[in-house]
């Protein structure tokens, strides 16, 4: 994981503040982004869960949604798989276009595709052509894995390998394609991947990013750094740029001492530092869905425990919180700065030319966390434009009227 932040730091360093500064000197747009945008500008929405009305009613266009590993261990067809393909056909019925994300390279790699020999290089692109031919008729688009960068995604392969995964596929789709799009996506800068993706870029018909401003990172985060973000990914690629997720928090507070001490007892310690020389016991004693997670993350390595879970973002997820400061400065995170923080980014969104596509993170609030698997996690559980009963929040009525703007224009 150490190596990830290296990565993360220098590419930072040697790409982001000269295409920072190319993006002032060239052009907006290009052949390719205006093109893209007279076709249509992608109006989406990720995990909904086949409520026609709602989305409908919100003017969603597109629905973004994860595509389940085609095949069982001994090469059958897996009957998730089945049932996504029959699920994606009834949205194509009713009207919404699916962006489709394919497997992440675990998954993969439990079946013996990996791109780290050249036999499971075969079996990777054989597993894509066959997703692939198996979904074309009732998607408008492909996203090739998700955020890899994301320690948590992108384990066990390092960098050079995670572009590979992701290259390869978009060559072998690229020439089968027709009218279906394909792509890839990053978490915020990413430039370690991005620089790695170079010589794939012209497989590709868009690049997505994932924006979280005032999400993550104890800070003040101006809603301008979309801006920043934005530019920076277009000088970089000068290709078509999709916003495939973008939201904000509904919900969360920072926790008192109080309260994050008794936390802390829940898991057999007194402080911070106590849990230092009793990491071994305190992460047994996680929730079992939070506990896997993080040795996931540090290769089952306990001297790592204490880094990861007090000293990285993975601290918030064990207090349940969401400090003071992590927010966009005019928009709490409560369902009416939520819905405030909607009413504004569209509008910088669709100014920007070379953006062809906004899709928003989420549909509905979930139950528990992804993360940690707690209910009571604000960070995976309250980005929902409509709650666990599937009733509107304000940002419901904030994204069916940008949508409606940007489709009438």
């Amino acid at each position: 994981m150490e190596q990830f932040v290296k990565d993360q730091i220098k590419y930072g360093l040697k790409y982001l503040p000269s295409n920072l500064f190319k993006s002032l000197f060239i052009k907006k747009s290009s052949d390719e982004t205006e093109k893209f945008r007279n076709r249509e500008f992608i109006c989406g929405i990720c995990h909904a869960h086949e409520e026609y009305d709602l989305l409908h009613g919100a003017n969603v266009k597109w629905l973004r949604s994860d595509v389940n590993f085609p095949f069982n261990e001994d090469g059958s067809v897996s009957l998730p798989f089945i049932h996504y393909k029959e699920t994606i056909k009834r949205y194509s019925e009713n009207g919404i276009k699916v962006m489709a994300v394919t497997p992440y390279p675990q998954d993969y790699l439990r079946y013996g595709a990996d791109v780290r020999t050249p036999e499971g290089e075969k079996k990777v692109v054989e597993v894509t052509k066959f997703i692939f031919n198996e979904l074309k008729d009732y998607v408008g688009g492909f996203q090739i894995t998700n955020e890899m960068g994301m320690p948590r995604f992108t384990i066990p392969f390092t960098m050079d390998e995670a572009a590979k995964f992701i290259g390869i596929q978009l060559e072998a789709l690229y020439p089968i394609r027709g009218d279906v799009l394909i792509g890839y996506n990053c978490a915020g800068p990413a430039a370690d991947l991005h620089a790695r993706m170079l010589p794939y870029l012209k497989y590709c018909d868009y690049v997505g990013i994932d924006i979280y401003i005032g999400c993550f990172g104890a800070m003040y985060q101006p809603m301008w750094l979309y801006n920043v973000l934005l530019n920076y990914l277009w000088a970089m690629t000068r290709k078509p740029i999709l916003i495939q997720e973008f939201g904000y928090i509904s919900g969360g507070y920072p926790k008192t001492k109080e309260e994050k001490k008794a936390i802390l007892r829940q898991y057999g310690v007194e402080s911070e530092k106590d849990a230092m020389t009793k990491m071994d016991v305190f992460v047994e004693n996680l929730p079992e869905y939070f506990r896997n997670h993080v040795k996931h993350l540090a290769h089952n390595d306990p001297s790592r425990y204490y880094d990861l879970l007090f000293k990285s973002d993975l601290k918030d997820h064990l207090y349940c919180e969401l400090p003071a400061v992590q927010k966009i400065p005019f928009c709490d995170h409560t369902p009416e700065g939520q819905a405030r923080f909607y009413d504004k980014i569209f509008k910088r969104i669709f100014k920007k030319k070379f953006v062809c596509g906004a899709i928003v993170y989420m549909f509905d609030d979930t139950s528990r966390c992804y993360i940690c698997g707690q209910s009571d996690c604000p960070i995976e559980t309250k980005w929902g434009i409509v709650d666990r009963d599937k009733n509107p929040k304000p940002a419901y009525y904030s994204v069916k009227k940008a949508f409606a703007e940007i489709q009438g224009q």
